[in-house]
């Protein structure tokens, strides 16, 4: 039986606001989510939108929301997202002074029945983010330093991904791994294989003619 993959389609790429709306209504019947690249200017130095952008997609579009916070003290902002009407919203773990806050925005993101993730940098260990994983709903792993659309796939992630994927067998857990940054056709099916669900992707997609094929074609699909 085939496994089942979904992508994620970041809207990093696209520069204006209303253009995020119209794009997020594009990709409607044709990507399973929509990956909302959340950044503040002090996680990461970019800064984006934040939640009044993403409660104007919800409604106007029917794209299921991948709500990544790359946003420094995530649990002040948790409840705007999930009022705008995210249904999965993933926090980073270098984000949290105290780490002990991470189980708390975790149980918030639950209390409101969405879906929650936990990411984390190409310098962190899983070791470190080991501890959540019988917690969450999805594995976000960074392939790329966040920030930064259109830098390319850092191959030394794989044994992230097939570590994950060991860790989610041998306890039964059913966390999905998702995987951002860099990727495209050269390398989808090698991280598939390595054990990730979900495939974000920014540049591959919304530089490709024909948004619906290069979406199949992450895939595996014709």
């Amino acid at each position: 039986m085939k496994k089942e993959v979904y992508v994620s389609v970041s809207t990093d790429p696209v520069k204006e606001y209303q253009g995020v709306v119209e794009y997020a209504k594009f990709l409607q019947g044709k990507a399973d989510f929509l990956h909302c690249d959340i950044m503040d200017g002090k996680f990461v130095e970019k800064m984006t939108y934040d939640y009044g952008l993403v409660s104007n997609i919800n409604q106007n579009s029917l794209i299921a929301l991948d709500v990544h916070l790359m946003c420094s003290e995530p649990l002040e902002v948790i409840d705007n997202y999930l009022d705008s009407g995210a249904n999965i919203v993933t926090i980073h773990y270098e984000a949290f002074k105290n780490k002990d806050d991470i189980s708390k925005a975790i149980e918030k993101i639950k209390s409101r029945d969405a879906l929650v993730g936990i990411s984390f940098k190409p310098a962190t260990e899983i070791k470190d983010i080991k501890v959540y994983l019988y917690q969450v709903d999805v594995v976000l792993v960074m392939s790329v330093e966040p920030g930064k659309s259109g830098q390319e796939f850092m191959p030394k992630t794989l044994e992230k991904i097939k570590l994950l994927d060991k860790i989610r067998k041998e306890n039964s857990f059913t966390y999905k791994i998702e995987v951002d940054g860099g990727v495209n056709q050269d390398n989808a099916q090698q991280i598939i294989e390595a054990g990730a669900d979900m495939l974000v992707s920014g540049s591959f997609i919304y530089n490709s003619e024909n948004k619906a094929k290069a979406i199949k074609i992450l895939k595996g699909e014709k």
